[in-house]
């Protein structure tokens, strides 16, 4: 039997290797019946707890490591420091919340939850972490959306590659940039390896990468970094040549590619990928339901990539899960058939804005959005500065969206509109591009499909 101590100044004597506090029987080699408070609590062996509920430290330095196997988040006040060659794992049954910890510090291994965008944990506390599988990162729980942690800092720019001059002549070979944080006029930072029209874009925080466009090899894929103005290289090679499509979106992780017309220019339904941080050629996907054409038809949220505006003028909404290859499915219908739109979308609402309602008839100057975690028709969301949005340079952060240049009878615009996803779809704007243009590729650094920005 272990000695009982019954106040914190007693004498403590150690009998059996075991101690208790507040007990006469001492289960482990300590055991503390009640809370407990402590400046400066030290782990010592492979400690299990259920809970850390009940500490109040300033700095928790475990020296050994570390399981969490349940329970609820701590009350820890200061920092955690996990020394190097030592682990902190957090099991399935346990979360983990910001509270007032000021930072945690990690000198080797730090292991949250795992599992697929699937098995994130069904009902998270605020601040809890959970490393997804799917795209390979951590993320955390902000109260109502799962973000990604990225120790990138995001630019918040808009990077508008290639596309056609005002009147629409030889392809344009510019790199420009907006910022989408801050109203301010595009400025020209690059130049593509090679000068493209119709060519379909998609990133990640750190690059955009542009899809085969016309005035290139129908196979060419070129890449550039965002952070660093300058201009494009290589990347790899498209599995089907598919300039002009039925849209292109992207994780954070991975970039897709849904449809476009191959050579001599027929429209095809193969959607192919690219790992982003990694150069290679792109990878077949799956298939669309029907021929993707167009420019701009896609968004997406952290998960999902939808396409839209498809031949033959089609009100069709398609969608896809990312990180799983397979074939597109239908998602619901827009509140007009058309070709040649604009997709923005942040993390929860994906927007289409513009194009063509049918052959032969004027430019289409509204806008709709749809809820990407449900399926269902899209809902009218207001309209754009005028009617000229077919061939449009789209961009996107988590909190708004802009459409940028496009086609109009008999001149390219320079006029960016800016819209709040939040909203009634009201129309402010932004900006000017450098020059009319239209039918070029863009993202941004910080597209509300990303998450964590």
């Amino acid at each position: 039997m272990a000695t009982t101590r019954f106040g914190y100044l007693d004498d403590l004597s150690l009998k059996n290797q075991k101690v208790g506090i507040g007990t006469s029987t001492g289960n482990e080699k300590l055991e503390v019946i009640g809370g407990t408070r402590g400046g400066g609590a030290s782990v010592t062996g492979i400690a299990t707890l259920t809970s850390y509920s009940g500490f109040d430290n300033t700095k928790f330095t475990p020296t050994e490591n570390t399981n969490i196997t349940g329970g609820e988040s701590g009350t820890l006040s200061g920092e955690v420091v996990i020394g190097a060659g030592l682990t902190m794992s957090v099991g399935t049954g346990a979360t983990t919340g910001q509270g007032n910890i000021k930072s945690l510090k990690v000198s080797n291994t730090f292991t949250p939850p795992i599992g697929s965008s699937d098995e994130r944990p069904s009902a998270p506390q605020q601040g809890a972490l959970f490393y997804n599988k799917d795209f390979r990162t951590i993320e955390y729980w902000d109260g109502s959306f799962w973000r990604q942690v990225d120790n990138t800092t995001s630019m918040g720019r808009a990077v508008l590659l290639g596309g056609n001059h005002n009147p629409a002549s030889a392809a344009i070979a510019d790199i420009g940039a907006f910022s989408v944080v801050t109203r301010g006029e595009e400025t020209v930072f690059g130049d593509l390896a090679l000068g493209t029209n119709a060519g379909n874009a998609c990133g990640s925080a750190t690059r955009a990468v542009l899809f085969t466009g016309r005035g290139v090899t129908p196979e060419g894929i070129q890449y550039t970094t965002i952070q660093s103005l300058g201009t494009s290289y290589a990347f790899g090679d498209t599995h089907t040549a598919a300039y002009r499509s039925g849209g292109t979106f992207s994780s954070s992780t991975r970039g897709v590619n849904c449809g476009g017309r191959g050579n001599p220019g027929n429209p095809h339904t193969v959607i192919q990928y690219v790992e982003i941080s990694t150069k290679g050629n792109a990878i077949e996907f799956g298939a669309l339901q029907i021929n993707g054409r167009g420019q701009g038809g896609g968004f997406s949220s952290p998960t999902r990539g939808f396409s839209h505006g498809n031949a033959p003028y089609s009100a069709d909404i398609q969608m896809v899960t990312i990180a799983s290859k397979g074939n597109a499915t239908r998602w619901g219908d827009n509140t007009y058939g058309g070709a040649y739109q604009c997709g923005n979308s942040n993390s929860v609402r994906g927007s289409i804005a513009g194009g063509y309602q049918f052959p032969g008839a004027a430019i289409q100057g509204g806008k709709s959005y749809v809820i990407m975690a449900s399926e269902g028709n899209a809902i009218d969301f207001g309209g754009l500065s005028d009617f000229r949005v077919g061939y449009a340079y789209k961009a996107s952060s988590n909190t708004r969206g802009f459409v940028a240049g496009g086609n109009s009878v008999p001149l390219s615009r320079t006029t960016v509109d800016s819209f709040l996803f939040e909203s009634k779809g009201e129309v402010e704007a932004w900006g000017d591009l450098s020059e009319g243009k239209r039918d070029g590729g863009s993202t941004t650094d910080c597209h509300g499909g990303l998450g964590g920005f």
